[in-house]
């Protein structure tokens, strides 16, 4: 079974990743837990994104999509990456979730992909 693992990280994570005090420290955390999800050979797809001021969030208004930049302001944590994972259950995904260095996980199964034939049938 697929799942997605989201990770959600505050905004001192997201800072801590640049900041040459504290960017050690944030990435052996990660460094430790994708070495594991690797050995394990569960990993389907992951991958971290670049912080929320980077953003834009599209929305439908009087059925026209605008463009609204960054993430919503009263959201103290945001999205921060995402690892798709293939194991049995979803208890074998929350016990991954849980090992994950960062203190916010939502887990989710995937939906099968849809199939179509070449003739649209």
């Amino acid at each position: 079974m697929s799942y997605t693992l989201m990770f959600y990280e505050s905004q001192e994570d997201f800072e801590a990743r640049t900041d040459p005090s504290r960017q050690q420290e944030y990435l052996a955390g990660w460094t430790h837990y994708v070495h594991a999800l690797r050995q394990a050979g569960i990993v389907v797809f992951g991958s971290g994104l670049y912080a929320p001021e980077t953003a834009a969030t599209m929305k439908r208004r009087g059925g026209e999509m605008a463009v609204q930049d960054g993430p919503f302001p009263e959201t103290k944590e945001q999205l921060g990456g995402i690892f798709v994972i293939d194991v049995p259950d979803i208890d074998t995904a929350l016990e991954w979730a849980a090992r994950g260095p960062v203190d916010t996980v939502e887990v989710r199964q995937n939906m099968p992909a849809l199939k179509q034939s070449i003739d649209g049938n």
